[in-house]
């Protein structure tokens, strides 16, 4: 008897696993949560282009119109010994606000709403495109509620005469 339970128990643990990854396999297929894993992806891969487009063009640009001073090694020393540049610092181990990098954040930023603003805009222009507008050939017989063309002037079903309209 005592195999007869176990074997019933393992026949139950199955089945809740099977059940428990079928509910896995529904949510994770779902429309909804494979958008999101894509988003995710392409976002990382957004960021990283972002990410080298702020540093290999937009900072140079800047460093033209700030004395060649690159954003991103900008900082304050809070606590220890004055040091010329960041690296510096970061080997005399001193305490350091690093401003810059806020600042490369803030135009990474600043790019990155503004290129999915215009992809946004480019979607949105196309899917307006697609949309069909569709032309009224049809109405109602005002004393039948019978569909007929929009051009008659005598209901082909209930034969009232019918007011042109306007």
């Amino acid at each position: 008897m005592k195999k007869i339970n176990n074997k019933n128990l393992a026949e139950e643990s199955k089945k809740k696993v099977k059940l428990a990854f079928e509910d896995y396999k529904k949510f994770a297929l779902k429309g909804n949560a494979m958008d999101l894993a894509i988003g995710v992806v392409l976002g990382g891969a957004f960021t990283t282009i972002v990410n080298t487009l702020v540093s290999a063009l937009i900072t140079p640009l800047i460093s033209l119109f700030t004395s060649n001073v690159d954003l991103s090694t900008l900082f304050i020393t809070l606590k220890g010994e004055h040091c010329d540049t960041l690296e510096a610092a970061k080997a005399a181990g001193a305490i350091t606000l690093n401003y810059g990098e806020i600042l490369t954040a803030i135009i990474n930023f600043i790019i990155i709403s503004i290129v999915l603003f215009l992809i946004v805009k480019t979607i949105a222009k196309a899917n307006k495109k697609d949309e069909v507008v569709e032309e009224v050939t049809t109405k109602t017989c005002p004393y039948c509620l019978s569909t007929i063309p929009i051009k008659a002037t005598k209901c082909a079903h209930c034969t009232s005469a019918l007011e042109e309209q306007k």
